[in-house]
């Protein structure tokens, strides 16, 4: 199956990503336009204290108007390794950084629309190591012991996808 972009050009520059529309040729010759929200690579962080704890942030999120709980998560910059930016953010959002960082899996957000690809680590040996937050961030830092853990998302207490995706690619005994 052969899949051509005809057409290619940015309709709308943000700040947080573009939106790119695509003219496509289909297997079939016909054509169809597409509209891509063009994302860069970003991270999402399973952070586990020595006591077992899972630290999440609280954070509002406007599109929803709603605050919600999610595991710390941010985007890589240009040039950026995904792990330097897993260190990064860390630290800015949860005040810690981790001796140790495990890939434990990577995925994409939503193909349907979106370029975004996660890469997901678990973080351990957290020390405090705070960095100065984004400055549009306003956030929380919770900490859970996992078995609170799968009740929230038992709960739907945990709506936040990169959230529920990292929970499920984690060890499953979720230890530091």
């Amino acid at each position: 199956m052969n899949f051509e972009t005809i057409h290619s050009e940015i309709v709308y520059h943000g700040r947080a990503f573009d939106v790119r529309r695509d003219q496509v040729r289909l297997p079939d010759d016909n054509s169809a336009r597409l509209d891509i929200v063009d994302h860069p690579p970003s991270v999402t962080l399973l952070p586990i204290d020595d006591k077992g704890f899972i630290w999440f942030v609280r954070q509002y999120r406007h599109p929803v108007q709603q605050f919600l709980l999610e595991l710390p998560a941010g985007v890589v910059e240009a040039g950026e390794a995904p792990e330097s930016c897993a260190h990064r953010e860390i630290r800015e959002e949860i005040g810690m950084a981790a001796e140790n960082l495990e890939k434990i899996g990577e995925f994409f957000l939503a193909p349907g629309y979106s370029t975004e690809f996660m890469y997901v680590y678990k973080a351990t040996g957290l020390h405090p190591a705070p960095l100065q937050r984004d400055a549009d961030e306003f956030l929380t830092v919770e900490r859970f012991h996992p078995e609170q853990v799968m009740q929230l998302v038992a709960e739907s207490k945990i709506r936040d996808c990169k959230s529920l995706a990292a929970l499920f690619l984690s060890p499953q005994d979720l230890s530091p």
